[in-house]
């Protein structure tokens, strides 16, 4: 019974670890004690991601847009090959965060 105990305080102690939370107020992602920002230099990678994205239409947590210049503000993204800010990983199943990418009204859902 005390082995059974342990074991779930040590599951709900290791889900605890890899929380995700997003910060609105500073517009940036919260994953194992480390920030990662959402706008600013993004580069797209197969493996060893900072944080893991699914691509929606609807129900996303961050409106996402796509630009060539002054990515500075919250929601803004410009997709690079090096000097990334953040490197992020397409997924279907199991994401950190969902993004949906518009052409307008960019930044956290409130």
């Amino acid at each position: 019974m005390i082995l059974v105990l342990a074991l779930v305080v040590l599951a709900v102690g290791a889900k605890a670890s890899d929380e995700v939370r997003i910060d609105k107020e500073r517009c940036v992602v919260i994953k194992d004690g480390k920030e990662f920002p959402l706008y600013g230099k993004v580069k797209i990678v197969d493996s060893f991601e900072d944080i893991k994205v699914k691509l929606v239409n609807c129900f996303e947590d961050v409106d996402i847009k796509l630009v060539d210049c002054f990515e500075d503000s919250c929601g803004k993204v410009k997709i690079v090959d090096c000097f990334e800010d953040v490197k992020v990983k397409i997924v279907d199943n199991f994401e950190d965060i969902k993004v949906k990418i518009v052409n307008n009204f960019e930044g956290v859902k409130r």
